[in-house]
């Protein structure tokens, strides 16, 4: 289930894809679309990973990873420390997904991350936050939306150079409310 506030903690993680990558400020919509739009691994647009999946992105081999975080948001910078990954002028994938027991309409989805991102809700580009910002909830919110009945995909790409990188996520009904009655899986 999602949190009281409605943000989902539930993700399968990308390894970071090391990139080349001095500033923030770089992340305009345009760049964000170029890099967003490149191919770096198989059926990156259609993947739903499981735990320990492999991919090959140039020379890196990367594996998914499931996470359930502890805070509302998050911390893709201690991820990648943990991993002893590099954490900073890096790009990740998040794929989550959340099963809804009804179609419901006017739906957004409302994002913030430290960093440049793009958020797709069953493989329509939703929203993309550019920029240099911090993580805010909700910094940036979708145009109205459908949630189907059963299984829909989030999936995120979200890129930093240096600095923290975090990121959050919750499905917001046509009153501005959390959506909490669904339930969040990595299949």
């Amino acid at each position: 289930m999602p949190t009281s506030e409605g943000f989902i903690q539930r993700w399968s993680l990308l390894e970071p894809i090391n990139k080349s990558i001095r500033s923030n400020l770089v992340f305009t919509n345009g760049y964000l679309k170029k890099e967003f739009e490149t191919d770096y691994f198989p059926n990156q647009f259609t993947i739903i990973p499981k735990d320990g999946d492999k991919v090959k992105v140039g020379e890196q081999e990367l594996l998914w990873h499931a996470l359930e975080s502890p805070t509302f948001n998050v911390k893709l910078f201690r991820f990648a420390y943990g991993l002893r990954k590099q954490t900073y002028a890096v790009l990740f994938w998040a794929v989550t997904v959340v099963n809804s027991p009804r179609e419901i309409q006017n739906v957004r989805l409302a994002v913030g991350s430290n960093g440049g991102s793009t958020w797709w809700l069953n493989g329509k580009e939703a929203v993309t936050l550019d920029g240099d910002r911090r993580m805010v909830m909700d910094d940036c919110v979708s145009p109205r939306l459908t949630l189907n009945k059963g299984k829909n995909i989030i999936r995120g790409a979200l890129i930093n150079g240096p600095g923290l990188s975090d990121f959050c996520v919750r499905l917001l009904d046509e009153n501005g409310e959390p959506i909490k009655d669904v339930t969040i899986s990595l299949q």
